[in-house]
C-alpha cells in the first residue's frame, strides 16, 4: 500500500507552485503509536504526526508539481532533503497547508521551495486565530528516464510499481479540479 500524506491539491499554478492540504485526524493509526499513553508512569496520549511525515507530505506536494510540469513524464525522486525545519507539532484536530513553489528545472531533475502552515481548528474557533507558518522545506528530486529501452540514465530498469506518483495521484489532481 502507498501512503499519501496530502488530501486535496487547493492550488495549481503549472509549473510553479502547487498547495495541499492535510488533515491530521485521530483516525491515523500512526498518531496512536507517537506518543501512546504510559499508564505505569502516569503519562496520558499525546498523539502527534511524526515530523518526517510532515516532510513527506511536503514532498509529495512538491513531486507531484514536478511530476506535472512535464506531464508526468518522468519518474520523479526525491534526491535530497537540503532544509527541513519545523517549529510546532500538529496534533489531531489540524490541518497543515503545504505550499510548493520551483525554484530551478531542469532535463535532469528540480530544486523545490516550500513553506508548512497550521491551522489549529480548535484555537482558531476560539480565539479567531488562522493559518500560522511552523515550517520551511527545501527538496531536490531527479528525473528518471525509462525510455531508452526500459533503463533509465543510471542503466537501471524502474518499474512504475516502485513510483508514488501513480494512480493515487492523478486520481487526487483530478478530484481536486486539476
Amino acid at each position: 500500500m502507498r501512503w499519501m500524506w496530502i488530501d486535496r491539491v487547493v492550488e495549481l499554478v503549472p509549473k510553479h507552485k502547487l498547495v495541499a492540504v492535510k488533515n491530521v485526524s485521530l483516525a491515523e493509526d500512526h498518531l496512536h503509536q507517537h506518543f501512546a499513553a504510559d499508564a505505569a508512569r502516569g503519562l496520558a496520549a499525546l498523539p502527534v504526526m511524526p515530523a518526517c511525515l510532515i516532510i513527506e507530505g511536503m514532498a509529495q506536494t512538491a513531486g507531484v508539481l514536478v511530476g506535472h510540469a512535464e506531464g508526468f513524464a518522468y519518474n520523479v525522486v526525491l534526491a535530497k532533503i537540503n532544509r527541513a525545519e519545523l517549529t510546532r507539532e500538529a496534533t489531531p484536530g489540524c490541518t497543515l497547508r503545504y505550499t510548493a513553489v520551483i525554484e530551478r528545472m531542469d532535463e535532469l531533475g528540480a530544486s523545490v521551495k516550500g513553506s508548512v502552515d497550521l491551522l489549529d481548528h480548535a484555537r482558531a474557533h476560539r480565539e479567531g486565530a488562522g493559518w500560522e507558518p511552523v515550517g520551511t522545506i527545501e527538496l531536490m528530486f531527479s528525473h528518471l528516464d525509462n525510455s531508452q529501452g526500459g533503463a533509465g540514465r543510471a542503466g537501471e530498469d524502474f518499474p512504475a510499481h516502485n513510483f508514488v506518483f501513480g494512480e493515487g495521484f492523478k486520481t487526487l489532481l483530478r478530484s481536486s479540479g486539476f
